[in-house]
C-alpha cells in the first residue's frame, strides 16, 4: 500500500513546513498533493496530518511513516546512486567555481559528502571574484558555476538550487533597525558595506536602488562575511546579504534586519553547467547532494522550480 512517493511526501511535508512549501518541494499543485495525501489516508484507514492545527502537524500514525521514510528513503538514494556510478564509471572531473562570498557556508559541507559518494572524481574549487566564471565554463576550464546572475548563454544549462530572500543587515543602534521594510531612500544617508565585486553584479542595485535612482552616501568594501558582520556590529555601515548567510549573527542583541521594500528581494542560486554535461551522473549526483544540503542546513530559504 504505500509507496515511495508517499515517503516522500510525508518527509517533505515534515522538511517545509507546509503543504505549499511540501508541494513545491515535490514539484505538485497544493491540490495535487492534498489529494495524494488523503487517498493515502483512506488505504491506511487513518489520519496522517492534523489539518486543525497551524500549521498542519503530522498525527501519530504520520510520524510512524516519517520514520519508515527516514529509514529508506536514504538507503533508495544510495543505491540509486551506486548504479549510477555502474553505469558512468567512477572517474571524471569537477571543477567548481562560485560566484558569492557567502556560498562557502553550505558548500563546503556538500562537496565533503560528495567526495564519499564520488571519491574517484577530481575535486576542485576556486572563488571566481577576479575572473568572468562563465566564460571558462564554456571554454571548459571549469565544469560548474554557483551563480545568481545567470547570462543568456546558449551553451550553458542554469539549473536553480534554492530561492532566498536579499535582506538588510543593520545595527540595533541604527535608526533603520526600527522598520520592518525600508525603502531605496532610506538608504541615501547610509554607507553600504559590500563585497569586494563590480557593482552590476550587487543585486542591492541591479535589483533595488538603481530603478528608484538611490545612491547610498557612501560605500565600503570588505572580503569576508564576518569581517562585514563587525562592521555592522559597530555601526559603521549596513549590508544587503542572503537572509541564510546571517543565520549564526540572527540570534545576537546588536544584529537587525530589515526586509528590502514591501515584497522583499528575491534571488535564485544557480548551478551553471554545459549543456552536454547536464546528464552526467556525477554532475547531476551533485547537484542533488547540494541541494539535500542546502535544505538541511540554511534556513529562509524556499525551492526554486
Amino acid at each position: 500500500m504505500l509507496e515511495v512517493r508517499h515517503l516522500e511526501t510525508l518527509a517533505a511535508i515534515r522538511d517545509g513546513g507546509s503543504l505549499l512549501e511540501a508541494a513545491e518541494r515535490l514539484h505538485l499543485t497544493q491540490s495535487a498533493l492534498s489529494h495524494q495525501l488523503r487517498e493515502l489516508e483512506s488505504r491506511l484507514g487513518t489520519p496522517l496530518l492534523n489539518r486543525r492545527t497551524r500549521p498542519a502537524r503530522l498525527t501519530t500514525a504520520g510520524l510512524r511513516v516519517l520514520a519508515l521514510a527516514d529509514d529508506v528513503l536514504p538507503r533508495i538514494k544510495a543505491t540509486e546512486r551506486e548504479l549510477q556510478k555502474l553505469a558512468a564509471g567512477r572517474t571524471g572531473r569537477l571543477h567548481l567555481a562560485i560566484d558569492c562570498h557567502s556560498c562557502f557556508q553550505w558548500l563546503m559541507p556538500a562537496l565533503d559528502a560528495f567526495r564519499v559518494q564520488w571519491p574517484d572524481v577530481a575535486l576542485d574549487l576556486s572563488a571566481a571574484f577576479s575572473f568572468a566564471p562563465l566564460p571558462a565554463l564554456v571554454r571548459g576550464d571549469l565544469d560548474l558555476v554557483i551563480t545568481s546572475d545567470p547570462q543568456p548563454l546558449e551553451a550553458v544549462h542554469y539549473a536553480p538550487l534554492f530561492k532566498y530572500e536579499l535582506v538588510l543587515a543593520v545595527s540595533s543602534a541604527n535608526p533603520l533597525s526600527a522598520h520592518r521594510h525600508i525603502a531605496p531612500e532610506q538608504l541615501a544617508d547610509q554607507t553600504l558595506i559590500t563585497y569586494p565585486v563590480d557593482r552590476q553584479r550587487l543585486d542591492i542595485f541591479t535589483a533595488f536602488l538603481d530603478d528608484a535612482d538611490v545612491e547610498p552616501a557612501a560605500i565600503r568594501r570588505a572580503e569576508l562575511t564576518p569581517i562585514i558582520a563587525q562592521l555592522i556590529a559597530s555601526n559603521r555601515g549596513v549590508a544587503a546579504l542572503p537572509n541564510w548567510a546571517l543565520t549564526e549573527y540572527i540570534d545576537q542583541e546588536w544584529l537587525r534586519t530589515c526586509h528590502l521594500g514591501p515584497h522583499g528581494v528575491w534571488r535564485t542560486l544557480y548551478a551553471a553547467v554545459r549543456v552536454e554535461d547536464e546528464a552526467s551522473s556525477f554532475i547531476s549526483d551533485f547537484l542533488t547532494i547540494a541541494r539535500e544540503v542546502c535544505f538541511r542546513d540554511l534556513t529562509g530559504i524556499k525551492s526554486a522550480r
